[in-house]
């Protein structure tokens, strides 16, 4: 039996909060309309996640210990710790992918003892009271992404793994087109009912390990 590849979001997903939109919200300067005019953008599809992230950046105008000590105050699915360490028990891998940046992700996790765990995702430099962006896995086949998940799902299945995507919002849609099987809740289950793509709905990491679907990895 092949190894299972589990991708997991982050916001909204091992994070029940949107630790991103949070952090953009808290810290942008003078541009609400703004923030709100490229989020409509995003979700119809008119932009990309990476301009997204580089324009919200850009109105970003916090320190490093600021944003720390904002994103330290949210917490993960209490499941989610249980779920990891289980797969990883069973041969599985587990890795976190991520339109959202390093500096709360590895945060939280470690703080559950999950620093071991792999994590892909955008990263930020903190520099003059301001935010940049950077993009270490960007895909050159995608231009819209700042982290193309589908990208993720076809690197693991090259290694042999079969892959298990589960996400909750419109980040995971490149990813859920290629994974063989999506767990989805929230705004990604509505876009794949819309679009045809093939999904289980859940609710907790609690019961990810015995969804039905996975049977058909076996």
């Amino acid at each position: 039996m092949a190894p299972r590849a589990f991708l997991c979001d982050f916001d909204g997903t091992i994070s029940p909060h949107d630790l991103g939109h949070a952090f953009v919200e808290r810290y942008a300067v003078g541009g609400e309309a703004r923030l709100e005019a490229l989020a409509n953008a995003w979700r119809a599809g008119t932009l990309g996640h990476r301009e997204l992230t580089e324009a919200e950046c850009a109105l970003l105008r916090c320190s490093e210990d600021e944003a720390r000590g904002f994103t330290a105050g949210f917490a993960i699915d209490p499941g989610f710790a249980l779920f990891a360490r289980g797969a990883r028990s069973r041969g599985d891998a587990v890795t976190v992918l991520s339109e959202g940046f390093d500096f709360y992700i590895r945060a939280l996790l470690e703080r559950e003892g999950l620093g071991w765990l792999e994590v892909r995702s955008n990263r930020v430099r903190f520099e003059r009271g301001g935010v940049i962006p950077e993009f270490p896995y960007a895909a050159l086949s995608c231009g819209r992404c700042g982290n193309c998940k589908a990208a993720h799902v076809r690197d693991w299945r090259a290694r042999g793994y079969r892959t298990v995507l589960i996400g909750d919002g419109y980040s995971d849609r490149c990813g859920a087109r290629e994974a063989d099987v999506v767990l989805a809740q929230g705004a990604l289950e509505t876009w794949c009912e819309c679009e045809g793509v093939a999904f289980e709905r859940f609710t907790s990491f609690e019961d990810v390990l015995s969804n039905p679907a996975l049977e058909a990895l076996a």
